[in-house]
This record gives structure tokens, sequence and C-alpha cells, in this order.
């Protein structure tokens, strides 16, 4: 744990797991427990929340679920999740041949317990899996817990656009915006709701969290949740530069610095930045890199591109800077930029770039040299309406 006097430095956050272990697992007692988690889900003395609830003898943990990633966290983006054993019991992906399992997976217990660190961000899918593990436990009619957790980014920003009809994906099942500012249990809660799936959650919430704060503010450890998730200051670009999935620029995959550093083997990294520079985005800066990935895009071959550095987090807008990015790669590169093809996490027709930021007419007024800002304005009323919507769902103020 932190030392006293650093904690000086920091809001103390009791997770929802620390509250429920604080309770000797009050309302879960002599139940029989399928828990979606990853080791990397922890308490706040960095025990996972698996070890916690196969180690207790006040609930019976029957059955495992395993996201994106695995149980462990170990597999890279993408790679399929298998059925497995740990301590005996049975896990069950839901990232691999299924995204949720068959209702006779839930047949034997009395409780689904969820527990995921969610990063604020749409594209990541773990918000996805509970999502689908919610719908069938309702249609199970199961009790579902969520673990709360804070939003690392913040609880307060909303930006991006929504998902469009006809654009729903596994990097966005439901219309939400790419940042949306709320806890899993939250977004769960308002998602069961909004979209009448008749599950019973109960939230076991956060204490201490307050929503202007993000990750680095508070007491909570960054337990890395997915291999190129490394750092708070991957979180803090992810929103923006994950875009470049639905391209064939790196985003850093198979370096040391995934999505804060980007490039290719065409780029002339100088060339980018003096371009970025005409209309810098606020509270960001570029730096030229050279680098080779280890795996994923461009293996083993030299890249020219830019590292991206968070200057001021309250001013930067990472959409805005991801999509700027990718409209100076078109304008200056057009000859070897392109657009990624499917199939992509699970999408086979719809362009990943589409699926990613939730619609067709941003990519196309990307080609056709529209501005962002002129982008942004369409989106702006979306967001108003979101947020109407989702103040009712709030649980932190």
């Amino acid at each position: 744990m932190l030392t006293p006097s650093i904690f000086a430095l920091y809001f103390i956050v009791l997770l929802g797991i620390d509250r429920l272990i604080s309770e000797d697992f009050g309302p879960l007692r002599r139940m029989r427990i399928g828990l979606l988690s990853m080791t990397s889900c922890c308490n706040s003395k960095l025990v996972p929340t698996i070890s916690l609830f196969a180690g207790s003898k006040r609930i019976e943990l029957v059955t495992l679920f395993a996201p994106e990633h695995g149980l462990f966290g170990a597999l890279q983006d993408q790679v399929a999740v298998h059925d497995s054993k740990y301590r005996g019991m049975r896990v069950y992906s839901i990232y691999g041949k299924t995204r949720k399992p068959a209702l006779e997976a839930l047949r034997n217990i009395d409780a689904l317990v969820i527990d995921l660190q969610d990063i604020g961000v749409r594209y990541y899918t773990f918000i996805w899996s509970a999502m689908l593990m919610i719908e069938q436990a309702a249609r199970a009619k199961k009790v579902v817990y969520v673990l709360d957790r804070p939003n690392p980014l913040n609880g307060q920003d909303v930006q991006g656009p929504l998902v469009d009809a006809g654009f729903e994906s596994f990097v966005g099942l439901y219309s939400v915006p790419v940042r949306h500012g709320m806890t899993i249990g939250e977004m769960c809660t308002m998602l069961n709701h909004t979209h009448q799936l008749g599950a019973d959650i109960k939230t076991i919430k956060l204490r201490g969290w307050r929503r202007k704060e993000p990750h680095c503010q508070t007491s909570v450890f960054w337990n890395v949740p997915s291999p190129n998730m490394p750092h708070f200051s991957t979180a803090q670009v992810y929103a923006g530069m994950c875009l470049l999935e639905g391209t064939n620029v790196s985003e850093g995959r198979g370096t040391t610095r995934p999505f804060e550093t980007f490039g290719a083997p065409w780029i002339d990294a100088n060339l980018l930045k003096r371009e970025l520079s005409k209309k810098t985005p606020a509270g960001v800066a570029f730096r030229p890199v050279h680098f080779v990935p280890t795996f994923h895009k461009y293996e083993g071959r030299v890249c020219a591109g830019l590292q991206i550095y968070v200057t001021d987090m309250k001013k930067f807008k990472p959409v805005e800077t991801g999509l700027e990015v990718i409209a100076a790669l078109l304008r200056l590169f057009p000859r070897h930029f392109r657009w990624r093809k499917p199939p992509y996490e699970y999408e086979k027709k719809k362009m990943p770039f589409d699926i990613l930021i939730g619609n067709s007419w941003v990519r196309k007024g990307i080609e056709k040299g529209n501005s962002i800002s002129a982008m942004k304005a369409k989106w702006i009323p979306h967001i108003k309406k979101f947020q109407n919507t989702r103040k009712k769902f709030l649980f932190y103020t």
C-alpha cells in the first residue's frame, strides 16, 4: 500500500471488491457464484478478486468466465480465448467461438458477479462482455452483482460520436459515445434499463471516488488490464489513437508504448509533426520517433512516426486529436495510407474504422477533406442527449 504521507496527495478510494470483503461477502453469503473477472482485477491490497472468491468459506465459487485477453490478461488483442480449468473450476471463454455463454453455464449458480477494469472508452471490449453476460443472466433469471471500479479517465468528460444504427459491433454493442464518463456499474445499470433487458443488477458501489478525478489522483493502483494498456498514460490517449487500428498505420503494438507511439515505414516523421503543428490540438505535444514493432503491423521493420504526450489532461480531447492525426496522414501520404479492410472484432463486412467511430460519415468526411471541427458539431447534439439520459444513472456525485 502507499505510505500515509503519499496518500495525502490522493483521494482514498474503496473499490467494490474492498467493500464486499469488508462486509465478509454480506449479500453473497452461502451463494453459488459465477465470476466474470481476471487476475488483474485486485482489491486495494493487490489480491485478485478471483483468489479472494476462491479462498472464501462464505461463498461457493462454482465457475469462471474469461473475457478478451483471458483469465490472466496475457493474450494479445483478437486472440481467441479457450475454455479451460482453474483450481478445478470450469472456465468458460466469452471471447472465442462465442461471446456469451450458453444458458447451461449459468444453471448451477445463484448469482453472477462481474469485476472488470474498464477504461472508459467504448472500444474496450470488457463492457460489452459484461453486457452480454447480463443479457444471459436475465434470460436465466440470475441476479447480477457488479463490483464497481472508477472510470480511470474521470467520470465527467463525454466525447466522440455515438454508434449509428447499423454500426453496432463488439466494439460498440449499444449507442454510447467514445468516452462515456461512467463506471462499469453505472453503464451496466443504464443499458439494462434503457434497453429493457430485465436483469436484476445490484452494484457494490465505490466509496471515496470523485467523478472529476482521473486515476492518477486516486489511491488505486494501475494493474495492467490488457497487454497493450500498460500505463495510465496509454489509457489517456487510447480513445483517439485506437482509431489507427482502422488504418494501415501501426498504433504501436509491438512496442513498449502502444497507442502512445504510432507510425509506418513510409511516414516522414518531421513532415507529419509540422503538419500537425499547424492546428495542434490543445493539451498535447508530439515527438518524432523511429521504432521496430516486434509483432503486429510492420513486424521487424523500421517505422517512422510520432510519440504523443498529454500536456494538459483537462484540455486534451483524444478523439479529435486521433481524427486530426488520421486526416493529416491521408493528406500527406495519399499513395500509402489505406483504411483497413474487414474482418475485425467479429465484423466481416463493415470497415473496421467505421465500427470503431460508430458510423461511415466520419471516414467519408476525412476523405473529402472536411474539418474535424465540422464533424464534431454533428455529434455534439447526440452527446447532449446521452448526457441527459445518463445523469439518471450516475451513482457518484
